[in-house]
This record gives structure tokens, C-alpha cells and sequence, in this order.
């Protein structure tokens, strides 16, 4: 089980954020992408890879539409390069990164026609760029294996579609155990008929994670995180597929209030239509031996890789300051026992 955390890239923070995370025990961390709002991901990465020895780094998540995918494709090798081949390329369909562009997110034609192309580009290929035969030539000298592909996905063509060409596949479809298992049943049998083993591909998740002791509290924590969560589940091509009947209309009318000015705050207008029932099915709330027994749980269905956000913005910072206690102190290491191959490189 792989157990990684969101952080945001500030170049200013990350190497001590790099340096804390590998002390306390996660094995990566994810870097946000988006450019208007906070620093570049894939110079946080090279900053925080020059610290830390075991750690490993992914952008959580890039796009292919800011970057050119050749360009996309060679900054993320430079890095697998500079970081000694810790890197993973997650990449995504585009959110606050298009929307302080005026753009929405990429259909998802295009936005499989890119990752194609990066994908591509990572594995030295050679593409038709315009009639002109494109590849990243210096890859021929690079000394580290390929870049992984991490596609991340909430619908059911975006699904399809990773499990077809990428070595990861990341799941933001909440953390209700039915859910989670369509998404997994869905992107396995997609995988069988694109002529790949479906265990041949790791399969991880973005969880919402409310630790603290008062449930009311844990659910607050998190309530920015989870509307965004919610709103990724009502972009076209997502549409709330697989949702349980009573969170469609959660979904829906937090994808129509949205605001992406207000991106995982959780003083925004847009979080009023989380009830309590939907925030503890769509994520994972409560005291640590809670969310130790329902990440678990999750990890039974064949997730091996979690990819925990804790306190949105503007989190009670006194709750924000326990939830991390417990989350490193009580939560990984229990996740962790019997854990032999941590156990060899911790």
C-alpha cells in the first residue's frame, strides 16, 4: 500500500515540507498544477528530490493543454532524471488551471488524443507532428526508467481510457465502497479489452481524509476538499455515473454552484449542499481507527495506492493542527503493520 499526500507547491515551503514528509512516513507526495495560482510543480519537485533520499514525487494533477505535450513530456523525463527516477507524470482533464484561462476543462477526445501523445513522448517514441517525425531525442542518454502515467479520472470514458494506455490509473470518484468498486470493475474490464492485464496497472485513489476525534469537526475539515471532489463527479463526461441514487443531487448542485475562485475553501458558498450522510459516504471521517478500518476497506477492493487531502483552506487551525497528529502519528503506522516491504526501506 502506497500512501501519499497533497501539497501545494510553494517554492519557499517545499523542501521543509518534502523533508517532514518522507520524516513522518509517507512514500510520496502530489504537487497541485496550476499555474495562476500557485508555483511551478515540476520545480518544487526538483527542489524537494535534491532533500529527501526515498521519497517519491508526482503533479497532482498536470494538464495537457497548457504545455505542449513534447514540452510536458520532457520536463517530467528531466525530473525522473534529476530525482533518480521518483517521479510519476499524473495528469488530468484541467481544472483551475483552464478556468483561470477562461477555458473549460478538455473534452475528453481531446484530452485523450494529448495523453496519447505525451505517453507517447515519455516511452521515446517517435509521433506525426504535423507531418514533421517528433520525438524526444535526448531520452536516447537518459539513465532512468520511463516516466510513469498517472491518469486521473472521475468518469467512465476518462476510465476507459487510462486503463488502455497508462501504467497508473487514480480514481476521484469519493470514497463510498460502491462507488469505488464500479470505477475498479469498469477500468479492469476496459483494460482486458484494450489486450492489457488489469494487474499490470496500479490503481489508486484520491480520498478526502477527516481525522479527528469529533465527528462534526472531522467533516468541516474537509468540506472544501469534498466539494471539489463533488464538482470533478458533474463535469461533462463524469455526470455523476456510479454515484448512489441519493448523491446525485448533492453532485449536481455543487457542480452548478461551483466556483473555482473559491477551489477547495471551505468558507465557499458552493460546500451549503454537503449533508452529513453524503460528506461521510464521499469521504472518509472520524476518529483515526475509523479511517484506518475504511481505508482498508477501500485498499480490499484493490486500491493500493491512496492519495489522502486533508484541512481545506481556511480549516479551524486548531482541528487542522490535531487531524495531523493523528494522521502521521496514529493513522500511517497503523496502516503500515505488517507491511514488510516498509518496513526494508524505512
Amino acid at each position: 500500500m502506497e500512501l501519499w499526500s497533497v501539497r501545494i507547491p510553494e517554492t519557499g515551503t517545499v523542501v521543509a515540507q518534502a523533508e517532514r514528509a518522507e520524516r513522518v512516513g509517507w512514500d510520496g507526495i502530489t504537487f497541485t498544477d496550476s499555474q495562476n495560482l500557485v508555483g511551478d510543480p515540476f520545480v518544487a519537485v526538483a527542489l524537494a528530490a535534491a532533500a529527501t533520499e526515498r521519497l517519491r514525487f508526482a503533479t497532482g494533477v498536470t494538464n495537457a493543454f497548457t504545455r505542449h505535450p513534447a514540452a510536458l513530456a520532457n520536463v517530467a523525463a528531466t525530473v525522473q532524471e534529476t530525482s533518480g527516477g521518483r517521479f510519476v507524470l499524473g495528469i488530468g482533464r484541467g481544472d483551475t488551471a483552464l478556468f483561470h484561462l477562461g477555458l473549460k476543462p478538455m473534452k475528453v477526445d481531446r484530452f485523450a488524443e494529448l495523453v496519447t501523445d505525451v505517453q507517447a513522448y515519455l516511452a521515446n517514441d517517435t509521433i506525426d507532428c504535423d507531418g514533421h517525425p517528433s520525438r524526444l531525442r535526448w531520452l536516447d542518454r537518459a539513465k532512468q526508467a520511463k516516466v510513469p502515467l498517472d491518469v486521473v479520472a472521475s468518469g467512465p470514458r476518462v476510465l476507459s481510457f487510462a486503463a488502455g494506455i497508462a501504467e497508473r490509473v487514480t480514481l476521484a470518484v469519493g470514497a463510498d465502497p460502491d462507488r469505488v468498486a464500479w470505477a475498479l470493475d469498469l477500468a479492469r474490464t476496459a483494460a482486458v479489452d484494450a489486450g492489457r492485464d488489469p494487474a499490470e496497472i496500479s490503481f489508486g485513489m484520491y480520498v478526502n481524509v477527516g481525522c479527528h476525534p469529533d465527528l462534526d469537526a472531522a467533516r468541516d475539515l474537509i468540506s472544501g476538499a469534498v466539494a471539489a471532489f463533488a464538482h470533478f463527479s458533474s463535469m461533462p463526461g463524469s455526470s455523476g455515473a456510479g454515484l448512489a441514487e441519493p448523491d446525485r443531487a448533492v453532485v449536481a448542485e455543487v457542480g452548478r454552484r461551483y466556483d473555482s475562485n473559491e477551489h477547495l475553501s471551505n468558507a465557499a458558498a458552493h460546500t451549503e449542499p454537503l449533508n452529513a450522510e453524503f460528506v461521510d459516504r464521499f469521504a472518509v471521517v472520524g476518529s483515526p481507527e475509523v479511517c484506518v478500518d475504511r481505508l482498508r476497506a477501500l485498499a480490499g477492493l484493490g486500491i493500493d495506492r491512496f492519495v489522502m487531502t486533508g484541512p481545506s483552506f481556511r480549516a479551524d487551525r486548531d482541528h487542522a493542527r490535531i487531524a495531523e497528529q493523528l494522521i502521521t502519528g496514529e493513522v500511517l503506522p497503523a496502516l503500515r503493520e505488517g507491511d514488510a516491504s516498509w518496513a526494508a526501506t524505512s
